[in-house]
């Protein structure tokens, strides 16, 4: 008998006879990031899109049998918990997880989006004490943050402390969704932290009434792409976007709410969140000027000898990146790189040192993640030069996102050597995957091991742009290599 090996993800939670919540909506979930679901089911409700009538607690033997049929021979990867009803669902939840292993995403369901009330009083003690420890993720909203630290949360501004709060009760890490928050700069935004690192991710404030089942699909989003092996990181990004495009795509069905849709894998920058380690600030984002068009060939070299050696082929875009130089030194070869792609009309960018291209009045600078974290991003803006960053993943490209930056790299898309880039490559279908997503809103650039046998395909998959380090300043005859990625690029316009 053929076997495969498929993610499995449990979900032990509620029922919703309404099919917008609850094992429903995990079950949806888990099916669009290709992830097998099973179920413990911890409670039958009678509910619709406008109130639970009813709520029946699973028996304590029906919830243990449960339980041991799926560990007996579908064990989970990971864990989503929803709706626990009663304090024997959470004792023998956490018993058993206990001894699991697998990543754990608590989503800790007090009061149904209708308003009825899913977990009796004294229920949030138990679980803090017994369930908490055992986090790896706990996703509550506003009024379920309040009730777990038993104190209001004063807006936006308070989230971060209350974060930190939670997670100083046992788990570890959180996620605050904002959605009951007022919206900032027409955006929701979520906090998320482990007690060390944190972050905010901001998405589209979508004006909708059809609510129901956001908190259960984000969580189990998370667990869904945790269990395919994404970083945490990486899983908050996706999931949110998941959400936001449910909630762009949903429509009324009953009297009351309707249900996030679910719809697949989420495939447009507009239902991505941009991620800031600080709030985002009132007011307007800082805005880049575009890059007037593909980027074309892209090399990327050392010196601005090789600068004026290749505008002088009819490169049209290059990038310095000096790592040996500093002081006078560095700051005389920026002026030349400047001066020399004016003297061209060409596109040229500095690699990091941003104050030295704003200084010598560079077209634009770019910059690697490390480097988000200390270069002033609204100077750069204010100055006039573009912007273009480096990204690698989806938490990568969620930082891009929040800057709306000239041009967006992706790499590597295959092995390299390069200290720069040490990162697993990512292939052609994951960069062409980034360009469906990203290509309406942004200009491209493809990065890392592509030469000139490697760069048909790579533009092949729709990215405009293919930069190279090594295999254009390290052939035997790098003219030649250039005027044949240059044709290349030019077939493909």
């Amino acid at each position: 008998m053929a076997s495969r090996k498929k993610p499995i993800a449990w979900t032990i939670a509620g029922s919703d006879s309404g099919g917008g919540a609850g094992i429903q909506a995990d079950l949806a979930t888990f099916h669009d990031f290709g992830v097998h679901g099973c179920t413990v089911i911890t409670a039958i409700t009678a509910q619709n899109s406008f109130a639970v009538g009813h709520v029946s607690v699973t028996p304590r033997r029906t919830l243990a049998a449960q339980i041991n049929a799926l560990d007996s021979d579908l064990q989970a990867d990971v864990i989503k918990l929803g709706m626990l009803a009663s304090e024997d669902v959470v004792t023998m939840v956490s018993k058993y997880l206990d001894s699991f292993p697998g990543f754990v995403v608590c989503d800790p369901v007090m009061v149904s989006s209708s308003g009825g009330e899913l977990m009796p009083s004294g229920i949030c003690d138990l679980l803090i004490e017994k369930l908490l420890p055992r986090a790896d993720l706990l996703t509550p909203n506003l009024s379920e943050a309040e009730t777990l630290l038993n104190r209001g949360i004063d807006g936006l501004d308070d989230v971060e402390r209350a974060a930190a709060d939670i997670v100083a009760l046992g788990a570890r890490s959180v996620l605050i969704t904002g959605g009951h928050l007022s919206a900032r700069n027409n955006e929701r935004h979520d906090y998320w932290t482990d007690g060390e690192r944190g972050f905010w991710l901001s998405g589209p404030n979508i004006d909708t009434l059809n609510t129901h089942g956001t908190g259960c699909s984000l969580s189990s989003a998370i667990a869904a792409v945790v269990a395919r092996g994404y970083s945490l990181p990486d899983a908050l990004v996706i999931a949110k976007a998941y959400v936001s495009q449910g909630l762009r795509m949903s429509v009324q069905l009953g009297s009351g709410p309707g249900p996030v849709v679910h719809i697949g894998w989420p495939q447009h920058a507009i239902d991505f969140p941009g991620l800031n380690r600080r709030l985002p600030a009132h007011g307007k984002r800082v805005k880049f000027a575009s890059c007037d068009g593909e980027l074309g060939l892209y090399p990327v070299v050392d010196s601005a000898a090789w600068i004026a050696r290749l505008l002088a082929c009819g490169v049209k875009t290059i990038q310095l990146r000096s790592k040996d130089l500093s002081g006078d030194a560095l700051q005389q070869e920026i002026r030349e790189a400047v001066a020399i792609g004016k003297k061209f009309n060409a596109r040229v960018f500095i690699n990091d040192y941003w104050q030295l291209a704003i200084s010598e009045g560079a077209y634009g600078v770019h910059l690697g993640q490390e480097d988000l974290d200390t270069a002033d991003i609204a100077a750069i803006a204010e100055a006039g030069l573009r912007l273009g960053v480096s990204t690698h993943t989806y938490y990568e490209v969620a930082r891009a996102h929040s800057l709306r930056p000239s041009y967006i790299a992706i790499g590597p898309v295959y092995a390299t050597t390069s200290k720069q880039m040490p990162w697993i490559p990512q292939g052609l279908p994951q960069l062409r995957r980034w360009v469906g997503m990203l290509s309406a809103d942004y200009t491209l650039t493809a990065i890392g091991g592509i030469d000139s046998k490697r760069a048909k395909d790579v533009l092949a998959t729709g990215v405009g742009s293919v930069a190279m380090i090594s295999a254009i300043t390290q052939a035997d005859d790098p003219e030649a290599v250039v005027a044949e990625l240059m044709a290349l690029h030019e077939t493909r316009a």
